[in-house]
């Protein structure tokens, strides 16, 4: 509060306050604080963010396994109701449609309709080994072989 001198008649000065004009100080956060508040975030975002990817990228692996699990069943039912599996050149869309006219198809033989496109994006490759049908995604660098999520996941 600023003081201002006044003079008596006994010619002594005597300071009187005047009340400020200011405003009482408001409450709010420092610079300081809401720095520190940013940085505490900007590592638990970095802590829980990878950890989060980590387990998305997990789950997209499983979820290839189950879609190759459902294209395997189904190519079991088209092999009961046919005779046989489909050939490399009929691949999978022999179980969503019928072009060669094959004896006993009653697809189509998945929900949809569609053939889906794996976890990443690209299509599931059909091979027949011996009798025996294989399929698999390049996982998720789109080519062959691989570790850890570019590991290719077959069944």
């Amino acid at each position: 509060m600023p003081c201002f001198p006044r003079l008596y008649l006994s010619m002594q000065f005597h300071f009187k306050c005047r009340p400020s004009r200011r405003r009482p100080a408001t409450a709010g956060f420092s610079l300081v604080e809401m720095l520190v508040v940013v940085a505490i975030v900007g590592l638990l975002i970095g802590l829980v963010g990878t950890g989060a990817i980590r387990q998305l990228q997990s789950s997209r692996v499983s979820a290839a396994e189950a879609q190759i699990a459902q294209l395997r069943s189904a190519l079991d039912i088209y092999l009961i109701e046919t005779g046989r599996y489909p050939t490399e050149q009929e691949g999978l869309n022999a179980l969503i449609a019928n072009p060669n006219q094959v004896p006993g198809w009653a697809g189509p033989y998945l929900r949809d309709g569609n053939l889906p496109a794996d976890p990443w994006g690209g299509a599931y490759i059909y091979v027949l080994n011996q009798g025996q049908p294989r399929v698999r995604t390049l996982g998720a660098d789109g080519q062959a072989g691989g570790t850890g999520i570019d590991a290719d996941v077959e069944g």
